[in-house]
């Protein structure tokens, strides 16, 4: 009797591995731009930094994207949320004293992207550690650090 119950746990173990593994490869489905644009960020929930994207809009993904691209080496990851707040991730490379004037940079080239609002630059270290942000006010024209 102690074998059949035992036989039988093995095995609805095993359909339960073979359903499993038969629905997980049968239903993913293609994820387009519009579902992800309706996603919440996942700024503040535990997850790993990897799944960030670079945009949580099309005209943001663009623009983190670019940035990376274009920073020659000095910004590791970058995204935008919202259309008005860009976080970027600099590398090792990027001296403590060269942070600010790169904040400053930047938030003049997404005030360029996204004009007409208050902007918010987020300069994260190496290690994704918060160094530095600037807040660009469109009333004053001028950023503020902290």
């Amino acid at each position: 009797m102690n074998l059949i119950k035992q036989s039988r746990k093995i095995l609805t173990t095993f359909v339960l591995i073979a359903v499993l593994m038969i629905t997980t490869a049968c239903a993913g489905g293609t994820i387009t731009q519009s579902d992800r644009t309706t996603t919440p960020p996942a700024i503040g929930r535990s997850v790993t930094y990897s799944e960030l994207e670079r945009g949580n809009t099309p005209t943001g993904q663009t623009f983190g994207n670019w940035v990376v691209q274009t920073s020659k080496g000095l910004v590791q990851d970058a995204y935008v949320r919202d259309n008005n707040k860009l976080g970027v991730v600099i590398s090792p490379q990027v001296r403590p004293n060269e942070v600010k004037p790169l904040a400053k940079s930047l938030a003049q080239g997404f005030r360029k992207n996204f004009p007409n609002q208050d902007l918010t630059v987020l300069v994260y270290g190496p290690d994704r550690k918060l160094i530095l942000t600037a807040k660009y006010d469109t009333q004053t024209n001028q950023i503020q650090y902290t």
